[in-house]
């Protein structure tokens, strides 16, 4: 489980890129590269972390879940994720 900080400074950076993300896109498109140093780093998308949406994990991250690999496979031998199975050959 990660620290609450760090999972606060995640969520504070991704209502940032949200927040400027039109402003950011508009910056671009018109070359205006002095004007988007200027923007706050953390507004950047490239400073986001794929993190675990349930315990806030950075590893093992798996994308079309959403979920580290620890928190999948629990919840996939639970049957709590639809349409997975365990497999066996």
């Amino acid at each position: 489980m990660a620290k609450e900080s760090v999972t606060a400074r995640q969520r504070k950076r991704e209502a940032l890129v949200s927040k400027y993300a039109a402003k950011r896109a508009a910056l671009k498109a018109e070359g205006n590269y002095q004007a988007l140093s200027e923007l706050p780093r953390n507004s950047s998308p490239v400073r986001l972390k794929n993190r675990c949406q349930l315990t806030g994990r950075p590893r093992g991250y798996i994308r079309y879940f959403g979920m580290s690999r620890i928190v999948f496979r629990d919840m996939a031998l639970n049957g709590k994720i639809p349409g997975v199975k365990k497999a066996s050959w």
